[in-house]
C-alpha cells in the first residue's frame, strides 16, 4: 500500500502495518450487498498460540462495548487465541467460531487441560449494515484465520465493512513504527477498526478540518473504536497496559471526545515474551525494557494509532448503506490534500 500521510517523526515499518511485527498476520471475510456491509477480521499473533501464549494486556477507556475475553487477559496477562473483530450482534457467533477453531487445533482443551479464552472485539455497524440479520457464521471465523497473511486490505474489508468514522466511511486501518533500543531495532504495529466521532470534530494530522467538511449530519457521536497493538519489544504486563493506554492519545488526536455512547477497547501484546501452556519450567525468563526507555514506545503507539485511523478514512470509498449513504473522505480531498505526502511512495 502506498503511504498517503506521515504522522509524527518516527520511521514507519516496511509495510506500515501491524504485520511488520514478525509473525503477526491479518485476514478478512467481507460481506457487501444491498443490505449487508459487515464481516470478520482476524489478527493472528503467532502460530500455535494456545500452546505457547503471548504476554498481553487490555484497557477500556469508555466501556460502551461487548468484547469477550478481556477479563481473563486482565487476570492472567496472556493471550491464547487469535483476535477476532466483528459487529456488535455477531460477537456470539464469532466467539463460537473461535472456540470451535481452537478445539479443532488443540484436542487437549477440556480433556487434558482447562478451557480456552476466546478474544472477540466489536463495533456497531448498524448505520451501514442490516445488523439484525446476524449473517456472520462460525465458518467465517475459520476462513478469516486461515486466510491471514502479512498483506491485507484496509478500509471497508472484514469487520471494517460497515464502519463510520467522523461521519465518513471508516473501518480497518493500520500503521507501524520502528524504534531502536540499545542499538537494536524493534517494531510497534497498530490495527484499528474505526467507528467513532463526528465530521465537525475531525483533525487531520494536527490540522483541524472539520469546519470545512460540509455534511448534513446531526447524529450524536455514539461510535466506538477497537485497537490492537502488537510489538516485538520485550515488555511486561504492566508496561503493555501502559502502552495500551497511550493508544487513546492517537484517537483523540483525530478529534474524538470519547462520547457517552462510545467504546474504546484496546488490546496490546508482545511476541517477545512467550508463556508455554504446560508449565514444565517453574520459573519463566520474562524480559522487559527499563521504564527509562519506554517513552519511545509510547510515542510509537501514539503516532501509529493516529495514522492508522487516518488510513482507515483514506483507504475508503463512498458507500450506499442500509440506512443511509456514507461518504468517503476522498469526496472532500480539497480540504486535506496539502496535508498528504507530496509524492506517493512505497513505505
Amino acid at each position: 500500500m502506498k503511504r498517503k500521510v506521515k504522522v509524527g517523526n518516527l520511521k514507519a515499518g516496511k509495510n506500515n502495518a501491524i504485520t511488520d511485527v514478525k509473525g503477526v498476520k491479518v485476514g478478512h471475510v467481507t460481506y457487501h450487498d444491498e443490505q449487508h456491509h459487515t464481516g470478520v477480521t482476524a489478527i493472528v499473533p503467532k502460530d500455535n498460540i494456545f500452546q505457547e501464549k503471548v504476554l498481553a494486556s487490555c484497557y477500556t477507556f469508555n466501556g460502551f462495548g461487548k468484547s469477550i475475553g478481556f477479563m481473563q487477559v486482565e487476570e492472567l496477562g496472556t493471550l491464547e487465541t487469535p483476535i477476532i473483530l466483528t459487529n456488535t450482534l455477531a460477537v456470539g457467533r464469532a466467539a463460537d467460531g473461535l472456540i470451535h477453531y481452537m478445539l479443532d487445533k488443540n484436542p487437549d482443551i477440556c480433556i487434558k487441560t482447562g478451557s480456552v479464552n476466546p478474544l472477540v472485539m466489536e463495533c456497531n455497524d448498524a448505520i451501514v449494515n442490516n445488523i439484525r440479520d446476524i449473517i456472520i457464521t462460525k465458518e467465517d471465523v475459520y476462513k478469516a484465520i486461515d486466510n491471514a497473511s502479512s498483506n491485507f486490505k484496509q478500509g471497508s474489508y472484514g469487520a471494517g465493512s460497515g464502519m463510520v468514522c467522523h461521519s465518513l466511511k471508516g473501518g480497518i486501518g493500520s500503521s507501524s513504527r520502528v524504534i531502536a533500543i540499545d542499538n537494536k531495532e524493534y517494531t510497534v504495529g497498530v490495527l484499528v477498526n474505526s467507528n467513532f466521532g463526528n465530521s465537525k470534530d475531525l483533525v487531520f494530522n494536527k490540522v483541524f478540518i472539520g469546519d470545512k467538511i460540509n455534511l448534513e449530519d446531526k447524529s450524536k457521536d455514539q461510535g466506538s473504536i477497537t485497537i490492537v497493538v502488537a510489538t516485538d519489544i520485550p515488555l511486561n504486563n504492566l508496561q503493555l497496559k501502559r502502552v495500551a493506554k497511550r493508544a487513546i492519545i492517537g484517537v483523540t488526536n483525530t478529534g474524538s471526545i470519547a462520547s457517552n455512547g462510545s467504546g474504546e477497547m484496546i488490546l496490546a501484546f508482545t511476541t517477545a515474551n512467550l508463556v508455554p501452556h504446560y508449565g514444565k519450567d517453574k520459573v519463566l525468563n520474562i524480559k522487559s525494557v527499563h521504564n527509562d526507555n519506554i517513552d519511545l514506545v509510547f510515542r510509537a503507539v501514539v503516532e501509529a494509532t493516529e495514522e492508522a485511523i487516518l488510513n482507515s478514512l483514506l483507504e475508503n470509498k463512498t458507500i450506499k448503506g442500509y440506512q443511509k449513504k456514507v461518504y468517503a473522505l476522498e469526496e472532500f480531498k480539497e480540504v486535506y490534500e496539502d496535508l498528504l505526502i507530496k509524492e506517493s511512495k512505497d513505505v
